[in-house]
């Protein structure tokens, strides 16, 4: 019997995960419905991937689907994570954003013990989160100092509608560093730019001190995300370049291949 599961968030990102399930790149699942923060978007991705179009998340709940799968927003996943996990309903996140808030972040996890549910972070824009928590857990067992941060390179036109917004950014000759915080304060400041800094904080040190650096570089095509955790003895680098955002949707592919397979890479 095949895994049901739904859509919320029929975006770009929605569309490659439905489209990747249509064309048999998830062959262990049915997709049953999705939802959308339009109905007109869910209504186009159900007719092109043959399901069921939901209004809300109640409704794609009534087709009993096993796992939900995130590709909307921070809001979305503060709306619904709480009373999807509590029905027991596990779970896949893309916009981890939402975790900067510690508090949310632990109503997650009681909802999820409460409802015998999984929540799963997708590895998003970037990935490596494995050896990142080998390196966090080395660092607990062994009450070790740990530093951990990511910079990130992206085109200046990506911080347009954002509180560091220049014009000079455009015309700019060489890279210009735009933030310098935390992962929490970068979330305040990008709410919907960073959940790859923020997963980063999740898998290492926490939002509070995992150390955020952003720079704006003219004529830049895409991301370039360096992650580092370092403890005494161990340094661990995870570099990742694209030119698209296509990679955070297919994490999300991959994720539901390797929750299905009998060989698990964690």
């Amino acid at each position: 019997m095949k895994t049901k599961f739904g859509i919320v968030g029929c975006g770009f990102l929605g569309n490659i995960v439905a489209d990747a399930w249509k064309n048999g790149l998830l062959p262990d699942y049915e997709l049953v419905g999705v939802t959308s923060r339009t109905r007109a978007s869910a209504e186009k991705t159900a007719e092109t991937v043959g399901c069921a179009v939901c209004d809300d998340v109640d409704a794609l709940l009534t087709l009993q689907p096993e796992y939900i799968v995130e590709t909307a927003s921070v809001e979305a996943v503060r709306a619904m994570a709480v009373p999807v996990l509590k029905k027991g309903v596990n779970l896949v996140i893309i916009s981890i954003g939402a975790f900067a808030d510690l508090d949310f972040y632990e109503q997650v996890k009681a909802a999820a013990v409460e409802g015998g549910a999984k929540v799963h972070l997708a590895s998003g824009a970037i990935g490596g989160f494995d050896v990142l928590q080998t390196v966090t857990l080395m660092a607990e067992a062994q009450k070790l100092a740990e530093t951990a941060g990511i910079e990130t390179h992206t085109g200046a036109k990506g911080f347009r509608n954002t509180p560091v917004w220049a014009d000079h950014l455009l015309t700019d000759t060489e890279k210009t560093t735009v933030f310098t915080g935390n992962a929490k304060q970068a979330i305040a400041t990008f709410p919907r730019r960073v959940n790859v800094a923020v997963a980063t904080s999740l898998a290492t040190t926490g939002p509070e001190t995992t150390g955020v650096t952003m720079h704006s570089v003219p004529g830049w095509v895409g991301d370039d995300h360096c992650i580092t955790a370092e403890i005494e003895g161990v340094k661990a680098v995870v570099d990742i370049c694209s030119s698209t955002s296509a990679i955070a949707g297919w994490s999300v592919v991959a994720l539901l291949r390797n929750l299905s397979s009998p060989v698990c890479f964690y």
